[in-house]
């Protein structure tokens, strides 16, 4: 979402009659996660929700949805399966909408294409209420008075459902802004694409051939034009954007360097019960963890979320091989693991020069390319802006960081009435699973449950045979954060829709 200064409504706008028709629940960010908190929300009538997103409709990571790519998670992990597989929003339902239900079951395929997990989401996003695209949230604040959150936002397109938020003025550009009230919000802003400081100039730079994987399928053609092509990044991204350049230049001459930071080109962590650390049981015992142990756990876990599938790997080798068989000589790709990159600049109008270092044998040396795809994975986007007015109620951790609850609720100053959710912003206190679409139905229903007197979805108490602690780290549903700490829960009485 954007950070720009938020335009003020205008004046003749009556907060009072706003604040009389509040939501329950307002979302900000329309990605797969709060998705998946819209689309579970259908089964809790008692609660009024709304979610807003800047962008025109529902698009998930469109740069990086290479053909035959898949995710990396079952199909099960839909938006809703693993919390309501009775729901009309499943995956199966989709194929069931669309008539693939019996290919694929022929098919039998356990993982999907991302192509076709992005067509999944945006079917269910263009048929859930309440869902409002071109809407950008510009601010929020807690209004004292009527103990609401109060959420500015402007209207950058036409409105894509009824009824449309109302607008209360409009900005100099002639675009409508409205205010919204909720008791109670969910921030699912997403990820931003990272890129390293030393990469960070060249990246900027205008008509400098260095992008982050995030925009491959936008410069492919020109890519797999360009006589030489450096992929940096050992993860999933790096790996798919690699073999497809491999898979389509010229044998012999297949110009294409892949380096990372990591000692190696490692495999995911696949196996079962290495599984079971995306599990909710997983999550509740790393919650419990002091702070200090949580910092030091979640580097050594890298191959559970930046490693590379299996298949991939396999993919890889099988093409290098194939070319080396079908060529003079070994293919014109190299790879490199154990190297960071020291700085970086152009040589000339075409070329442009990486320094190396190799962190094991601690040497250095130049490397010349014509074009950088950075597959330097994601950051958590920022909202300081956005969240600027609750910043001084926002309780922090030693690092700084917002404390979340075990239900996935900033801790607030009891000041704040309404509960702020977070959606994938939270490893620093939840784990490795927070990213994970397979974890996202039941985040939703906790988040869900916690807002109602009456949980609407029975979660279960126990989901992984591996015991990750000497003590039991509290039952599914329950708040397991610091006793001290206020608890925030407050439950809604069935509301009128």
């Amino acid at each position: 979402m954007s950070t720009a200064q938020p335009p003020n409504p205008a004046a003749s706008a009556d907060p009072a009659t706003a604040a009389d028709r509040p939501v329950d629940l307002a979302g900000i960010g329309i990605g797969p996660f709060n998705l998946s908190l819209a689309a579970l929300a259908q089964g809790a009538p008692a609660l009024r929700t709304a979610f807003y997103e800047q962008r025109p409709a529902f698009h998930w990571h469109p740069g990086l949805l290479i053909d035959g790519a898949t995710i990396q998670v079952p199909f099960l992990a839909d938006l809703v399966t693993l919390a309501d597989p009775g729901s009309p929003w499943t995956f199966l339902q989709y194929l069931k909408a669309h008539e693939r239900l019996f290919p694929f079951y022929v098919a039998e395929r356990f993982h999907i294409e991302r192509a076709e997990y992005d067509a999944y989401c945006r079917w269910v996003s263009e048929r859930l209420p309440g869902l409002h695209f071109d809407h950008r949230v510009d601010a929020v604040r807690w209004d004292h008075e009527y103990e609401l959150f109060e959420i500015d936002f402007t209207r950058l397109g036409p409105a894509t459902d009824a009824p449309a938020p109302e607008a209360t003025g409009t900005d100099a550009e002639g675009r409508a802004l409205g205010r919204v009230y909720a008791r109670n919000l969910v921030l699912g802003v997403g990820t931003e694409p990272y890129v390293p400081e030393p990469l960070r100039p060249l990246a900027d730079a205008p008509n400098v051939p260095v992008l982050h994987s995030s925009d491959y399928l936008e410069h492919r053609e020109r890519l797999l034009a360009t006589g030489h092509v450096t992929v940096i990044g050992s993860g999933q991204s790096g790996a798919e954007v690699f073999l497809d350049l491999l898979r389509n230049r010229p044998l012999g001459a297949e110009g294409l360097h892949w380096m990372a930071r990591t000692p190696a080109f490692a495999p995911m962590e696949y196996s079962k019960l290495g599984l079971e650390q995306f599990s909710p049981d997983y999550t509740r015992y790393f919650h419990t963890l002091p702070e200090p142990v949580r910092d030091q756990l979640l580097p050594r876990q890298w191959q559970l979320y930046k490693g590379i599938a299996h298949e991939t790997l396999d993919a890889i080798h099988h093409e290098l091989y194939r070319r080396a068989l079908h060529s003079d000589g070994w293919p014109g790709a190299v790879l490199t693991p154990g190297v960071t990159v020291r700085t970086a600049g152009r040589i000339a109008a075409a070329r442009l020069e990486l320094h190396l270092e190799h962190t094991e044998q601690g040497t250095r040396a130049r490397h010349t390319t014509e074009a950088v795809v950075l597959a330097t994975g994601y950051r958590e986007r920022r909202v300081d802006t956005l969240l600027a007015a609750l910043d001084p109620y926002i309780r922090r951790d030693a690092s700084e960081r917002p404390r979340v609850d075990a239900d996935h609720r900033l801790v607030l100053d009891p000041m704040i009435k309404g509960s702020v959710y977070v959606q994938n912003a939270e490893r620093h206190t939840h784990g490795v699973g927070t990213p994970d679409l397979g974890l996202a139905a039941w985040r939703s229903a906790v988040i869900l449950n916690s807002l109602l007197a009456d949980p609407a979805y029975r979660l279960p108490s126990r989901t992984a045979f591996t015991a990750f602690g000497l003590q039991p780290s509290g039952r599914c549903g329950t708040v397991i954060g610091n006793p001290h700490l206020p608890d925030q829960r407050t439950p809604l009485a069935p509301t009128r829709t």
